[in-house]
């Protein structure tokens, strides 16, 4: 068997069943990993950022991350069952050409997502080497496509010595916390602000919803006899644990500090551990955010590559256009995380919002595909062929994801930057994702589910 240091021939295409290996506990360590870091506390922190009381944020907390991460581990069943990587198979429901519309907006999330982790990953990583931090976000954003670059392997190897890592962190952290401030008047008092608690409810929901569009691609090479059960369940418990615990920790520390941590996120979480411990901490700080970064360079580039295979009828990329790929993801990366640090909760806060209004209808189209119409039976040759039978373009696909679009305007609340008509006769609350969620779903269903039973091409060619 392949070591971890060896350099992952796969790219797009599917995963034969004589390379499948593994086993879905590995999902567990590296989700948990992927979330018990220095991000998911900063989104903690939004919780109370956004006015909610510091219990209700931790209440919110829990529920957001139980309910988002329900159809994120339905994605990460997809994997075994199908053996490619998770915007491939979008192919199927939105066409071959027709997947390119969310596959943009998917990019955009990566880009996002990798240049946040390159700013708190730099944060640390200038602390430590005493390099100019724009510097330090640009090595930190190279160091992270390079492992991206060895693959699937050394990710999962990686995953398991970070999920320990972030444990003992975690854990020293968050007793530091508890035993150094008094967090009963913190904690007293509490009244519920029914909208800044769904607002609360929809950025930690919105965390784990916008691992959809890739988290299947970290499961492909499980064994297709995996279960979904399982696939889904140990995905669903790492992630859910690992969140909602370093989430907690973000808003139990913004409550008590405030401004201290505000901007000075990485400084305030070491400062916790006490001077001798700074360079540990520093260390462990790069080392959580570096799994979930390389995630996010590494579906990335496919994301890139699936969208413009699209118009190549190209299945396998060689060696060199994958290295390049993700060379470009990660410069365009670090660029981005370099020129947007400045205000970083403000610019995440709303980051968030954006993926949360665009991706939701795109899982709920996906999921209502696998589980409910096709029940996991796809045709692999055709989703890489636009004469095949998913076709170039699926309408009532795209027309399902306008309208899901659509239909949270209303609902939407993006402080300071657009209030639908509908949310002050809410009190101010937003509840647009959820209708992200059921609409388009239900309107795909409706409108797919006598073609696809009746074993027609869902659309022509153009």
């Amino acid at each position: 068997m392949a070591g971890p240091l060896q350099v992952e021939r796969r790219s797009i295409d599917p995963i034969p069943d004589g390379e499948r290996h593994g086993n879905p506990r590995s999902l567990f360590t590296l989700w948990f990993a992927g979330n018990m870091q220095i991000t998911s506390a900063v989104t903690g922190a939004l919780t109370v950022l956004v006015g909610l009381h510091p219990l209700w944020a931790l209440a919110a907390i829990a529920l957001g991350n139980a309910i988002g991460g329900i159809p994120m581990a339905l994605h990460a069943a997809q994997g075994p069952k199908l053996g490619i990587p998770q915007m491939i198979q979008s192919r199927a429901q939105f066409g071959v050409y027709g997947a390119v519309l969310p596959l943009v907006l998917v990019v955009l999330m990566y880009l996002g997502y990798f240049a946040s982790g390159n700013v708190l990953g730099g944060q640390a990583l200038a602390a430590i080497t005493g390099l100019p931090v724009d510097a330090s976000i640009l090595l930190y954003a190279a160091l992270s496509a390079l492992i991206a670059i060895a693959g699937y392997r050394l990710i999962h190897r990686f995953g398991w010595l970070a999920s320990l890592v972030s444990v003992v962190v975690f854990v020293y952290l968050t007793f530091r916390l508890v035993t150094t401030h008094d967090l009963g008047p913190v904690l007293a008092n509490a009244e519920l602000d029914l909208p800044a608690f769904l607002l609360a409810l929809s950025l930690t929901a919105s965390w784990q919803l916008t691992f959809g569009p890739y988290v299947a691609d970290t499961s492909r090479y499980l064994p297709a006899s995996t279960s979904i059960r399982a696939t889904f369940w140990w995905t669903y418990g790492g992630t859910a644990l690992g969140t909602t615990w370093a989430m907690s920790f973000g808003a139990l520390a913004y409550a008590v500090a405030g401004k201290e941590f505000k901007g000075h996120e990485v400084t305030y979480v070491v400062g916790l551990g006490g001077e001798a411990l700074v360079l540990p901490l520093l260390l462990a700080i790069a080392l959580g955010k570096f799994t979930i970064n390389v995630l996010n360079i590494y579906g990335g580039y496919m994301t890139v590559a699936t969208t413009l295979t699209a118009f190549t009828r190209r299945a396998v990329l060689s060696q060199g256009a994958r290295v390049g790929y993700i060379a470009f993801v990660g410069v365009l990366g670090g660029v981005l995380a370099v020129l947007g640090r400045g205000d970083f909760l403000s610019n995440f806060v709303l980051f968030l919002h954006f993926l949360l209004y665009f991706l939701t209808p795109w899982s709920a189209i996906n999921l209502v595909d696998f589980y409910f119409l096709r029940k996991e039976n796809y045709d692999l040759d055709a989703m890489y062929d636009p004469d095949g039978r998913y076709g170039r373009w699926c309408v009532p696909a795209l027309v399902a994801y306008f309208f899901g679009i659509v239909v949270q305007i209303p609902f939407s609340n993006v402080d300071k930057v657009f209030t639908g008509f509908m949310v002050p006769l809410l009190g101010g609350a937003d509840i647009a994702w959820l209708l992200g969620l059921v609409v388009p779903g239900a309107i795909y269903w409706a409108a797919m589910r006598n073609r696809i039973r009746e074993n027609r091409p869902v659309a022509g060619g153009g």
